[in-house]
Parts: C-alpha cells; structure tokens; sequence
C-alpha cells in the first residue's frame, strides 16, 4: 500500500471569502433576559467574541505552516485516504506510539505533545516514533461511502496502518473516541497493540449478572459493588466516582447527553446547520470545550480555560470547517450506537497492559474497582487539574504519564522494542 507526503493546504480564496462573509453577517438567536450560564448550551457572550476573532484576528496560513513543519502523510487504508503525521524519533530505544483523538476534535490536539513524545527531555525519558492519524471523516483523512464504518471497522484500519508503516507492534494512546476505538483495538489487535494508555475508561458495574466470571476472579470487587447497591455508592467508593452506567440519553442524570442522542440517531439533520454555518458549528464546539474542561473554578465566566487558547481553539474548528468533516464526524455515533458488536467494546477484559489516568474535570470517573475488574492494569493515575482534552489542557502531565508507561512495557518486555 502506498504512503504519499502531504501538506496541509490553504484556504482557497473563494472559500476563505465566503468563510469571512457568513461570519461578517452572522445572526444571533435571542435568549432569555435572565442570565442562566451555559445551562442552556453556549451563550452569545461567549460564542460572538470568538465569532469576531475567527473573522478578523485569526490567521490560518500561520497555523498551517507550524503544522506542516512536522511530516504528514496520506495511506490508502480499505480504499480510504487516511491523512497521518508520523514523527520518528532518532533514538534507538524509541517504542512506536498511536495517538487517537475523538470528537469534537482532530489531530492539532496532540500538537503540544508530539516533540517531548519524540525526543524526551535532558533525562532518560521514553521517547516514541510518534504516528497520529485522522480518523475516517476527521479533518483530512477521507469520509467512508457506505453504512457499516463503526468502532470495530475504524480499529482494524488503525492497526493496518501501524503495520503499513512498518510498526508490528506498538503502544496505543487514546482519548474520546480514541479511547473507545483503542479498548476494542486492545482486546481484538493484542498481536499487534502491546500497550493501552486511556484517558477515558470505560466500565461497566462488576456485578456477575453481567460477567459471571468475576465472582472467583475479583470476588473483594463484586462484594463492594453489591454492597454499595444496600448502602449507597458514595459511602463504599467515596465522592465524585460514576454511581451507575447511565442510561442512553438520560437528561435527568445526565445532561451532557443530548448531543449524543442527536448525533447517534439523525445525524443528517443537524448536519446542514453546521455544514452551512460557521458560527453554528463553532458554537457547536464551543459547548463541548467548554463543558468538558478544567477552568481552575471559572467555568461559569470563561468561554475557554486558560490552558486552551483562542488560536487553538479556532484552528481546530477551521479544520472542521475547511474540509467539511462535522457530517462524517458525527456519523461515527450512529454507526457506533447501531452496529451489533456495541457492547463488546466494555465487555470482556482487556488483556494486554493498561495504564489509566482519572482527570478530575473528565466526563465521567469510574471506581479503581471497576476498572482493575475490566482491564489488565498497570499503571493508575489520579491528577489534580485536566478535564477531557490532557494534551492540550495538561500537556505535560500526559507525556509524562505516557513516557512512565512507555518504561515500564520495555521494563517488563512487553513490547520488542
């Protein structure tokens, strides 16, 4: 299979003029005269200051040339153009790495990362031969043609490009969907993906009705669980931990859900008003950077936590905007939440080594219990600050708990590298 370079293109005049016209006359929805934060969604004193610097501060052709100083590449992966950066490191002792993102996001999340990932720092760090692809439909990887293209399809064509680049084996790095696509990579492609290292756990309650075998496997575990069933789960596993498995959509519980019932049932809808609109789809995406992130106790006053800034920020949604990926992208959850093996991605253990890092502002936060009862794991971490987007938020921290882990596989052999 051929790989061909690639760089990251301009805006082509005609677009970039009617990009800055819808945005020189956007309209604005009216709102309640009551101040009522983001529980609503994304208010207009947040979206119009950024609406205003995509328009008139914002530079594109800055952003694409920092990105095309690293090396990018398209492959033909099932008879799709996947757009990957590969940056090896000139290290012998390097372990390949497959940074995965998700939504709403792309591959510039990793962008503080791939450096101190490549080369380390002055000590004797794990360094990595850095791959980060575009998922099918993200950014500039192509959009699939046909229904079926669902967690399970996504990760057999992830770990065919590791081995189309040359990596036989490798460590796996996943956050959102990255996570999700590498849980299933990690239980079905252990020949190939030695190592999981997942910001977003997922687990299901380690109750035998589910999994039987964990009555003689972790029977301390299931004895607790069914313990905070009579008792209550906040007095057995303690403040802030994911109480239930919260059902599809469940408003009540949980209110960051209706996104996802949105665009795991009719995606094809919401797709025209953020296909055509700029501003709706950045406000689209400013819910969720927002929501999801640490702001440090100023979410309710800042649009964007510090550790995010504008211009990231509008770089990721020109991605978005430039090549038309919001459709495809969103697509990823009606094939996910409709193709038979859905629930194989949080059944059924996963085998190979693990590491885990909880941030605190994450989506959700599961007991170590029920994470030790799901994954082979090796590694736990608990950070202070960082919500659902550590590369960009807590850049640092996350190298650091990559490279530890990164360590530990050659440590232990685990990887032949």
């Amino acid at each position: 299979m051929s790989i061909e370079p690639f760089e990251i293109p301009s805006i082509p005049p005609e677009r970039l003029a009617l990009l800055n016209e819808k945005l020189k006359n956007a309209e604005y929805p009216n709102e309640l005269e009551t101040g009522v934060g983001w529980k609503y969604g994304a208010p207009r004193w947040a979206v119009e200051p950024l609406v205003q610097a995509w328009l008139k501060d914002y530079d594109w052709e800055k952003a694409r040339n920092e990105m095309n100083r690293l090396h990018h590449y398209h492959a033909t992966i099932d008879g799709l153009r996947i757009h990957f950066i590969h940056e090896p490191s000139n290290k012998p002792d390097a372990i390949p790495l497959l940074l995965m993102n998700g939504w709403p996001s792309n591959f510039y999340e990793f962008h503080k990362v791939i450096q101190p990932l490549r080369d380390g720092g002055n000590g004797n760090e794990q360094v990595f031969h850095v791959v980060i692809p575009s998922l099918p439909g993200y950014g500039f990887s192509e959009a699939p043609k046909i229904p079926g293209y669902g967690i399970a399809k996504y990760g057999e064509m992830m770990n065919e490009l590791m081995i189309t680049i040359g990596y036989k084996q490798y460590l796996l790095a996943g956050s959102d969907w990255g996570s999700i696509i590498g849980n299933w990579m990690a239980r079905h492609c252990s020949e190939n993906c030695k190592g999981f290292h997942n910001v977003m756990p997922l687990c299901l309650p380690p109750t035998p009705t589910i999994t039987p075998s964990l009555l003689w496997s972790h029977p301390v575990i299931v004895a607790k669980y069914l313990a905070s069933i009579v008792i209550g789960t906040e007095t057995v596993y303690g403040k802030g931990t994911e109480a239930e498995e919260l059902a599809f959509a469940d408003l009540t519980n949980d209110p960051e859900s209706g996104y996802r019932a949105i665009q795991g049932t009719r995606p094809y809808t919401l797709s025209f008003g953020l296909t055509d609109s700029p501003v709706g789809l950045l406000a689209w995406m400013l819910e969720k950077f927002h929501n999801w992130s640490d702001h440090g106790g100023r979410q309710e006053v800042d649009a964007l936590p510090d550790t995010i800034s504008t211009s990231e920020f509008l770089t990721l949604v020109t991605i978005y905007w430039m090549t038309n990926s919001m459709p495809s992208s969103t697509r990823l959850y009606y094939e996910a939440f409709h193709e038979d093996s859905k629930m194989s991605t949080v059944m059924g253990r996963v085998r190979i080594p693990t590491a885990i890092i909880q941030f605190p502002a994450e989506l959700a936060k599961f007991p170590r219990d029920w994470i030790e009862a799901s994954v082979n794991l090796q590694q736990y971490s608990e950070p202070e600050v960082g919500g659902h987007f550590p590369s960009l938020e807590t850049s640092e921290l996350l190298v650091n708990d990559i490279q530890r882990f990164g360590k530990l596989l050659k440590m232990n052999k685990w990887i032949d590298y």
